[in-house]
């Protein structure tokens, strides 16, 4: 079985990654991981690797929801079996998509907000448009704001690869740019780690922030009585 990854930089993916070779050892099959990194076009390479190597089945996590498509219809061409994990695809013939209820995870994140916020305040979102889940994270979130229409989103920069350094770097910009921020939803732990570095090395303490994954270091950062 070949398995192409998002990325084994975040904690997430590597608890996926043990989690499967865990279950694949235990079932006797012989498993292949590689991780796209977040580039489209080496996981595209990846896969059609896995088709060149006639493997028996391919799980995706795709870096690119859209983009994958053709390697997924590629894959079906090739009668071989694709399976999707975490993130789903636009298209192609997948046999299971294997994930948690992003929509209602991001759901529970705006009431939560929307609880703490006392129904006002303005809303920074930490986004990755270009990867499914999110893109059903932040619908969730959005659907719960909705029903609080004191509430704004005020900015919802893009955080290439979800990565902290970047996070941080925008939460930074949205500081200085002396906009009033009460709340931010960093749509991976990642994300949020990021926009709690900024908070902290600007000594603020006066906003929320929430995120999604409950990495040991965010659970940490929570035990703490951090704003996270």
């Amino acid at each position: 079985v070949g398995v192409t990854l998002l990325t084994e930089a975040h904690v997430f993916y590597q608890d996926l990654k043990r989690g499967m070779q865990q279950a694949a050892d235990s079932l006797g099959l012989d498993l292949h991981v590689v991780a796209g990194e977040w580039d489209l076009a080496r996981q595209t390479a990846q896969v059609d690797n896995f088709i060149t190597r006639r493997m028996d089945a391919v799980v995706i996590a795709p870096v690119n929801s859209s983009g994958i498509v053709s390697a997924i219809r590629t894959a079906n061409r090739a009668r071989i079996p694709v399976f999707t994990a975490d993130i789903s695809a636009d298209g192609g013939d997948v046999v299971a998509h294997v994930a948690s209820d992003n929509r209602q995870g991001g759901r529970l994140l705006g009431e939560y907000v929307a609880r703490r916020l006392a129904g006002g305040g303005n809303v920074v979102i930490l986004d990755q448009p270009t990867v499914a889940s999110v893109r059903d994270r932040v619908a969730g979130f959005r659907e719960a704001l909705a029903a609080h229409p004191n509430i704004r989103v005020v900015a919802a920069p893009a955080v290439e690869r979800g990565l902290r350094d970047v996070a941080k770097q925008k939460m930074d910009n949205l500081l200085a740019a002396d906009q009033r921020i009460d709340a931010v939803f960093g749509t991976n732990d990642d994300c949020a780690l990021g926009a709690l570095a900024s908070l902290r090395a600007a000594g603020r303490t006066d906003i929320i922030v929430v995120g999604y994954d409950a990495t040991p270091e965010a659970r940490t950062a929570i035990a703490q009585g951090t704003p996270l």
